[in-house]
């Protein structure tokens, strides 16, 4: 197929890992003289960038990858990802997708749009990425929003908790080369990039297949990249939280102090079902170490509910110890079975009104502790870094804090992408926290 003015789109599933790799896919295609449209136009060239770490991200990327034949069948279809990885056969059955590009071939997508010919045969390009020990090279060098870029440093996970499908769908560990990193980085810095999202998908396991380097010195080089004016970590497991590393931390002024420590439970009896490698003791003394040396810090996490065998007196454990560690925000997942997991043939499965009750508890909680935080910031000045106008007609920008609080600042003249000092005011009931710009202090 001749790419040269073809007009495509690309929907992204999940999580932070796969919009970095669709941000480096549209530079390989429009390099390859392709056109960007949105989904909701008439395109050639349709990818999904699927999802499959729950049943219902796969049911997602079905109903995604069907959408395109409606409009158009000569449309070439084409799976990419974790979903494309591990449910290539039953891919492999539905009429309506053309082409099927798993994780580590993704590298190769322009050459295989060239290739395809619609009179063959479906072959899927997968590999079988549990015996890849090389990191697939991609990169990005611009962004349609210059505020924020998403930097991929690490691929695969070594952990194989019961109920996770990842490792299978991204393979071992793999770490990318530090130098890749810092030169993509400095690239993104003069397109006017300032906040840089440090990713993986298992980002601390970052460097231990090298062995002379880890996660915290990568992000000290980082710092010292001039153009960089903050660096964000993506989900944390609890064991990088030392005294060391966070001492460390605390002396990069670009960091931001915004910790998504991914618990999954917050009972040690289901965590040690889930084979979780940490107890809740342990992540109580982390939350601790990281209140000690940052003032305020957001805490983040992810929580599911409704593990095989989870009693409601281990549900209440977990309530309770969510309740005292008290953090900003929780993301709160109903177990969803992956087959091939451990936990997937595990006794006592959960019954979805029970998943859904006791996520509803946590949600309520999660609204109430986020609330909490930032009604506690009110009347402090912080800086904003703004992406975009709300609401043009009404002069309003929203951005983040550096702890990643939504913020919404009235503006007569342009703000996108300047870091702005703001004084909090208000939460608003629309998401958001109210700001006022401090016009004596610097707008960078």
């Amino acid at each position: 197929m001749n790419l040269r003015g073809k007009k495509a789109a690309i929907v992204t599933l999940g999580c932070k890992v796969n919009q970095y790799e669709t941000d480096a896919m549209w530079g390989m295609l429009l390099e390859a003289g392709v056109e960007r449209v949105t989904p909701r136009e008439a395109v050639d060239i349709y990818i999904v960038n699927t999802c499959s770490v729950t049943n219902m991200a796969e049911r997602k990327s079905r109903q995604m990858l069907h959408r395109a034949k409606k409009k158009n069948p000569n449309v070439v279809v084409a799976a990419v990802g974790c979903y494309a990885q591990v449910g290539k056969d039953e891919l492999k059955k539905d009429e309506n997708i053309d082409l099927i590009i798993g994780n580590n071939k993704k590298k190769e997508l322009i050459h295989i749009l060239e290739e395809y010919f619609p009179d063959e045969k479906l072959q899927p390009e997968v590999l079988d990425i549990a015996k890849d020990k090389e990191y697939e090279t991609l990169h990005i060098e611009h962004l349609n929003e210059h505020t924020r870029a998403y930097i991929k440093v690490q691929d695969g996970c070594n952990q194989f908790c019961s109920y996770c499908i990842i490792p299978y769908a991204r393979g071992r560990v793999r770490s990318r080369k530090q130098e890749d990193i810092l030169d993509e980085i400095r690239n993104l810095c003069k397109n006017g990039c300032q906040e840089f999202v440090i990713t993986g998908i298992h980002v601390t396991s970052y460097g231990t297949d090298f062995g002379n380097i880890t996660l915290i010195d990568l992000l000290e080089s980082i710092a010292k990249i001039d153009g960089v004016k903050r660096i964000r970590l993506g989900s944390l497991e609890p064991g990088f939280i030392t005294e060391g590393v966070v001492e460390r931390l605390r002396k990069i002024e670009s960091f931001c102090p915004h910790f998504h420590l991914s618990l999954q439970s917050g009972c040690d009896t289901t965590l040690k079902r889930m084979n979780r490698k940490y107890t809740t003791g342990e992540i109580r003394r982390k939350c601790s170490l990281i209140r000690k040396y940052f003032e305020l810090p957001a805490l983040t996490t992810d929580i599911i509910v409704g593990f095989p065998g989870e009693t409601e007196e281990e549900f209440e454990q977990t309530r309770a110890f969510l309740e005292e560690i008290n953090l900003y925000e929780m993301h709160v997942f109903k177990y969803s079975i992956r087959k091939g997991t451990k936990a997937a043939v595990m006794e006592h499965q959960i019954d979805d009104q029970t998943k859904t009750k006791r996520s509803n508890i946590l949600l309520e909680m999660s609204k109430r502790h986020q609330r909490e935080f930032e009604e506690k910031q009110l009347g402090m000045v912080k800086e904003i870094l703004i992406e975009e106008a709300a609401d043009k007609k009404e002069n309003i920008y929203t951005g983040h804090t550096r702890e990643y609080i939504k913020t919404a600042v009235y503006s007569e003249k342009p703000l996108e992408n300047h870091i702005i000092p703001a004084e909090l005011t208000a939460v608003s009931e629309d998401g958001f926290v109210e700001g006022k710009i401090v016009p004596t202090m610097e707008i960078c």
